[in-house]
């Protein structure tokens, strides 16, 4: 069976796009595009494969399709600005191969403007095609939430941005497939920034509600009581909570290499989230010294080592860097995930815990990391000898909270 779409990236984006397009009967090609961080269980790729989905052996298939979704893989550089090697990669493989006609959806996260400034130059340098004429060109921020039990595609409304308003209403019809909602946005940029303000803002309302927990922990407030009660606001008022860290997908952007003008908010807000796994190790040293021993030599379990809860995906994961730092006081670490087999930080593999009551009754202190639902939290309270919860999930008096 000839497939109706190609989805270029194969991670985070491209994953459950591709699980969705099958799912809804679009015979479906996956494309590799860079490292790819999603994986399929055995189960599961039966299943796609039985609905239509194959991967590609090579590009050659990519011209036989009518749209091509490139979900390529961006990463925050050295210099803190956005990588777009992987999308480069992408859209020269795609443009080798592209034919009139087609829909090309860019959905990595990147910054306003690269679809007209830097995809589609390369899509018409390779093909030879110009976009708004010969193809259509646009751009969709991607809205995968992994683990999400009450959102996914077919009720998460899908913004498309086209060069032309012909662009915009070929890749509506496409997502219309798809999802109960399109919602057309003007352009291109406009697309891209509305990317750009959702990552932002959940970057700096986490960033928020970081400092006041270290506010409230100074002042011997419960900030988790504080939320509980300001969140019965009806209005004017979203609860967010506070975390080792902020992992996942969304890079935040200051534009300060981009725009006249930087998101200065934005700025600090990522300021104060990269501190919070220093802070975290602070707690730890502190609520051990408390109880009489010192960090050095101290056998410390950290409790969830992904990014989110129940999922595998490790993406800016915060426990990376507190296991580093606690290392470095001379801690001994062990970890518990069950999405994680065998985790390892600076080459040095860390032992997983097989027990995890046993292994939290042995160690001196236990850190959760992340709320995983398997985690009896209140029997790990029982039998932990001292807990600090990161992320408010055990009952009231029963752990350290952040």
């Amino acid at each position: 069976m000839p497939a109706d779409l190609a989805v270029i990236g194969l991670g985070h984006l491209g994953l459950p796009l591709a699980r969705a397009a099958v799912a809804a009967g679009i015979p479906t090609l996956g494309y590799r595009a860079g490292p790819e961080s999603g994986s399929l269980a055995p189960a599961e790729l039966r299943r796609m494969l039985a609905q239509g989905f194959r991967p590609a052996p090579g590009s050659a298939e990519l011209g036989r399709v009518r749209t091509a979704v490139i979900c390529a893989p961006t990463s925050c550089g050295a210099d803190g600005t956005l990588d777009l090697t992987h999308v480069a990669e992408a859209a020269r493989v795609l443009a080798a191969r592209l034919r009139p006609h087609t829909t090309v959806i860019l959905e990595s996260p990147v910054y306003p403007g690269t679809t007209e400034e830097f995809l589609r130059p390369l899509l018409e340098e390779g093909s030879g095609l110009r976009a708004g004429s010969d193809f259509h060109l646009a751009y969709s921020p991607g809205r995968a939430d992994p683990g999400n039990r009450d959102f996914g595609p077919a009720n998460t409304p899908k913004v498309i941005g086209g060069l032309t308003p012909a662009c915009t209403e070929s890749a509506a019809a496409f997502y219309g497939r798809l999802t109960d909602k399109v919602v057309r946005a003007r352009g291109p940029r406009e697309a891209e920034t509305v990317q750009l303000l959702e990552t932002n803002y959940r970057h700096v309302n986490i960033a928020l509600v970081n400092e006041m927990a270290v506010l409230c922990h100074d002042l011997g407030v419960d900030l988790w009581d504080v939320i509980r009660c300001a969140e019965t606001k009806p209005f004017g008022f979203q609860a967010f909570r506070p975390g080792p860290g902020v992992g996942g997908h969304g890079v935040p952007q200051d534009l300060a290499s981009r725009a006249p003008r930087s998101l200065r908010m934005v700025e600090l807000a990522q300021r104060v989230n990269d501190r919070m796994p220093q802070y975290v190790v602070q707690r730890a040293a502190t609520l051990l010294n408390e109880h009489g021993k010192s960090a050095r030599g101290a056998h410390v379990l950290l409790l969830g080592v992904t990014y989110k809860p129940d999922v595998a995906d490790q993406q800016g994961t915060p426990a990376r860097e507190i296991a580093h730092r606690l290392m470095e006081l001379g801690a001994s670490l062990g970890y518990h995930d069950p999405y994680v087999p065998a985790w390892s930080v600076l080459d040095r593999p860390v032992p997983r815990a097989d027990s995890l009551y046993e292994a939290a009754a042995d160690a001196d202190l236990t850190i959760l990391l992340q709320q995983h639902r398997t985690y009896d939290l209140q029997g790990l309270s029982a039998k932990a000898q001292l807990l600090l919860d990161t992320r408010g999930a055990t009952p009231t008096g029963s752990a350290h909270r952040l």
